[in-house]
């Protein structure tokens, strides 16, 4: 087990032991484990160990992985990517994280619409892949599962938007530099060849 791993897995046992720890020392063994789990998260990562017990904070219960929604929409065999402004500029589906009091489906819905402008309806689910074992980079901090869903276009236009400043359609030979920390381009392209092919299956792992 790597360093990210061993940090993520302590992370979650100090979440989850402040949860349902009764005893008050406990609770501060378990707190201070978070502390040194999020200082070594942040040698692993690009993130601050100040903004991870910021995150950590906001958790409670059970620890369980983080799930990021993603649209793969076509458009006469053209991918929907958006310009990613907090990834200088590189491109990616539009998504992001699952809300609260949402379905995935609703929460890629609402993705996209903030981030392209576009309504979307979801046709399918492509994938549920863990992001760790797709070799996304740079290192996250959290575990997370990545939803994929196949969506079409019922309304909305291209818009500049608060979380992207662009959005267009690509052809699958000429894919611009990617957000790599959000999509890969093995996954765009398994993704035109699924539907080329009608595949149904749901692609996990």
């Amino acid at each position: 087990m790597n360093t990210l791993n061993i940090a993520k897995e302590l992370a979650a046992i100090a979440q989850t032991g402040t949860h349902f720890s009764k005893d008050t020392y406990d609770r501060e063994r378990y707190q201070r484990l978070g502390e040194i789990a999020a200082a070594i998260l942040a040698g692993c990562s690009d993130v601050p160990s100040e903004t991870i017990r910021g995150w950590s904070k906001e958790e409670f219960g059970y620890a369980t992985p983080k799930v990021d929604v993603r649209a793969f929409i076509l458009d006469a065999n053209r991918v929907l990517l958006i310009r990613e402004d907090a990834d200088k500029g590189r491109w990616t589906l539009p998504g992001g994280w699952a809300d609260v009091n949402e379905s995935p489906s609703e929460s890629v819905v609402r993705e996209v619409e903030e981030e392209s402008g576009y309504v979307v309806n979801p046709i399918r689910l492509l994938a549920v892949l863990d992001r760790e074992k797709q070799g996304h980079v740079p290192p996250f901090p959290y575990h997370v599962y990545k939803m994929f869903f196949h969506c079409e276009i019922a309304g909305g236009g291209p818009k500049r938007t608060a979380e992207s400043s662009e959005s267009a359609f690509f052809a699958e030979a000429n894919l611009p530099e990617l957000s790599v920390s959000r999509v890969l381009p093995g996954q765009i392209h398994g993704f035109f060849q699924a539907i080329r092919l009608g595949k149904t299956e749901t692609q996990y792992d």
